[in-house]
């Protein structure tokens, strides 16, 4: 914290530092073990009303009345970061959008406005659903991208988005990230602020890519293929949409499907899909048969996607994972990925209509 050359915690922010990563000392009335003081760390979104709004690296906005403050100050705006390839948050956003790309797109201003839409067959739809239903396949391809300016005031932004999904049988979702530089605490602040509702949040680590491939010894039974057969599809969890998804999956700078025979329900016993986009090779869908886990299938698998990435010119790898999916972190951490940012889906308020699958 601040402290002045007379030994004293000084407050050394103010209402020009909002849109700055500070770091505040508060006075807690209760505090856990007799504590007297709770510090907070993030974005400084607001100060109105003699209230402080910071936003955390996760996403969590804390509230701090001004007169508890003990002490504060502007901070740098992203922590150093101590191993993994270097890159900001506008560059990693772009390359996972191409990894998870639209069906259908259109630009307000800077901001990419993304759908993957189809309808829902009688054999994939959920029990009770509705044949006929359109619903929206991963909301990575079902949501605003805003990079930058919608070339009109957010209000006006916001209805305009609303009307063009509502156009399309779906829910608005806006991607934000917070926790790293370039990232979007104050877009955040403003959409929670208008009643949009934070419904997912996840998180994107990179690391190199060289590790990955080295951990996965000779390659052993992994087979890499160009599209997702039959056998892949029943491996995969996130499923619906039919050709939506294949679209979706399937599309991408260079995608390769990863699959290791002999699962034992007809399935394949690992499966996993790689998309390599210049210095950049993107893994996700690393899933294995529930029979055969803690065997090194998923290492595998990311290895033998890895070496092909290698071989593309590929040299960083990044994922997303979501916060409560404690085994795949794990693992992560062992092949040296590291958190880069949280990425967070936000919903417009009253839009409740199926999104697509999962939490990501």
């Amino acid at each position: 914290m601040e402290i002045s050359a007379a030994g004293r915690l000084e407050v050394r922010i103010t209402t020009a530092d909002v849109g700055k990563r500070v770091s505040v000392r508060s006075l807690i009335e209760h505090g856990p073990s007799g504590e007297k003081f709770t510090d907070t760390v993030g974005v400084l979104t607001s100060w109105d009303n003699g209230v402080l709004l910071i936003t955390r690296k996760s996403g969590e906005s804390v509230r701090v009345a001004e007169s508890t403050l003990v002490a504060g100050k502007v901070v740098p705006s992203a922590p150093a970061r101590r191993r993994g390839p270097a890159a900001g948050y506008e560059e990693l956003a772009r390359v996972s959008a191409r990894a998870w790309p639209p069906v259908e797109s259109e630009r307000l201003g800077e901001w990419e406005l993304r759908a993957a839409v189809g309808e829902v067959s009688c054999e994939a739809r959920p029990r009770g659903a509705v044949a006929g239903r359109r619903e929206g396949f991963t909301r990575r391809a079902n949501s605003v991208l805003p990079l930058g300016d919608p070339g009109m005031p957010l209000d006006d932004a916001l209805t305009a988005v609303r009307g063009w999904y509502a156009a399309r049988g779906l829910p608005a979702y806006v991607q934000t990230a917070t926790g790293a530089e370039g990232a979007q605490e104050l877009l955040c602040a403003e959409l929670e602020r208008r009643g949009w509702v934070r419904e997912v949040t996840a998180e994107l680590w990179t690391g190199p890519l060289a590790p990955v491939a080295d951990r996965g010894g000779e390659p052993s039974g992994v087979v890499l293929s160009r599209q997702a057969d039959e056998a892949w599809l029943a491996r995969y969890r996130r499923k619906g949409v039919g050709e939506v998804a294949l679209r979706v999956l399937g599309s991408g700078p260079s995608v390769w499907f990863a699959s290791v025979p002999g699962g034992t329900d007809d399935a394949p016993a690992a499966i996993g899909r790689c998309v390599v986009d210049g210095r950049w090779a993107g893994f996700a869908a690393v899933e294995v048969d529930p029979a055969q886990r803690r065997r090194g299938l998923a290492t595998a698998v990311m290895a033998a996607l890895a070496r092909q990435a290698l071989d593309e010119g590929a040299s960083a790898a990044w994922l997303q994972v979501e916060e409560d999916n404690a085994g795949a972190r794990a693992m992560y951490r062992r092949l040296g990925f590291a958190a880069h940012h949280a990425y967070h889906h936000h919903r417009a308020p009253e839009s409740s209509a199926p999104a697509g699958d999962g939490a990501l």
